[in-house]
């Protein structure tokens, strides 16, 4: 299959690691040398599809999982490990790093490097806001002092990791006697809170730069809705009505998990013990996954309605509805799905 609308990128410059809907297959130890220069990716229907190749002008190039068979010649009887490994790759909802740590351990798939998932220097970077909102409360409790210039998340490990004051050094003491850790021990407890809020940033980008889309797209969707070619068209006007209801309700629901997360981050720089550090790390980490599917799943289909319509204002209203009623909706029971599966906040 090639298709011109559905290799999508979030950006010319992105690494594959810092993406949600791109899984480069060399990444995964297959057997199948020509699958390694291959990416699974995620479609605007919510597929997981293995993308062959991908040109601005010839499309992208996508072969279904369960057509593989037919390219390689692997008999029904006696399929290759490598079918059953891309079969679950497919099966995913989300191919961001932190979620691919979690999912990638629970598949039979021999994969051992977890150290590679890891976002790009670039993305954490350019993750600096917002992760400044994690990172004063650490300084405020070293340093007592909020005006220091934190570029990266690993620059905050070197500024504790190196602490130039005599006070910092007697609060990381302090620190380290809360959490009931040596003080050795403390470089590590950094780079466990700063990866899980990094991830955290991290998602909450990718939640801002999706949200505006969403409602433009809406908005948008609303405007056909009263056109007279459409005003009719029964089939439209379902459509219309259950992506409207249910995209507002999936990102109230996954704004109000954000807001949580805010909530009990406040609570642990106010209580700062080994058990609420516990509870923070499982509850951000116990949502990587339905939160990374949620967002890739209205993610490519923005990119998705972008890719094809988002140019210009050409584009006849009917080949609009046509890709709202096909593309759009198909799929979006399965991002209800997602967040509706997400674990209750509460209970952490």
């Amino acid at each position: 299959m090639v298709d011109g609308q559905d290799g999508l990128d979030d950006g010319p410059e992105e690494d594959d690691r810092d993406s949600l809907h791109t899984l480069p297959l060399s990444f995964i130890p297959l057997e199948t040398k020509s699958l390694g220069t291959a990416r699974m990716i995620k479609n605007v229907r919510m597929e997981g599809v293995i993308e062959m190749f991908s040109d601005s002008r010839a499309g992208s190039g996508q072969v279904s999982p369960f057509d593989l068979k037919k390219i390689f010649g692997w008999e029904d009887s006696d399929p290759p490990p490598d079918q059953q490994i891309v079969e679950s790759l497919a099966s995913l909802n989300s191919y961001d790093v932190y979620s691919l740590r979690i999912t990638l351990r629970h598949l039979d798939i021999p994969f051992s490097d977890f150290q590679s998932l890891q976002l790009s220097d670039t993305k954490k970077e350019q993750l600096t806001s917002y992760m400044r909102s994690f990172t004063l409360p650490l300084i405020q409790q070293v340093y007592g002092a909020t005006d220091t210039q934190i570029r990266s998340i690993d620059e905050l490990l070197a500024l504790f990791q190196r602490p130039n004051r005599k006070d910092a050094l007697e609060n990381l003491q302090k620190m380290a006697d809360r959490l009931r850790i040596q003080l050795m021990e403390v470089p590590r407890f950094l780079e466990d809170y700063g990866d899980i809020f990094l991830s955290l940033a991290y998602f909450r980008e990718k939640l801002d730069n999706i949200v505006p889309k969403v409602e433009a797209f809406l908005d948008e969707m609303r405007g056909m809705g009263s056109h007279f070619e459409l005003q009719h068209d029964n089939r439209f006007q379902s459509a219309a009505r259950y992506l409207d209801q249910n995209m507002n309700a999936v990102i109230t629901s996954i704004t109000g998990r954000f807001e949580s997360f805010d909530r009990n981050s406040q609570d642990f720089w106010e209580n700062l013990t080994p058990e609420t550090f516990k509870k923070v790390r499982s509850l951000i980490t116990g949502h990587h996954t339905s939160v990374g599917g949620v967002l890739c799943g209205l993610g490519v289909k923005m990119a998705g309605w972008q890719e094809k319509f988002g140019r210009s204002t050409g584009g006849r209203v009917h080949s609009r509805a046509d890709f709202i009623m096909s593309s759009m909706r198909q799929g979006m029971e399965k991002i209800v799905e997602i967040e509706a599966s997400a674990p209750k906040t509460a209970d952490y």
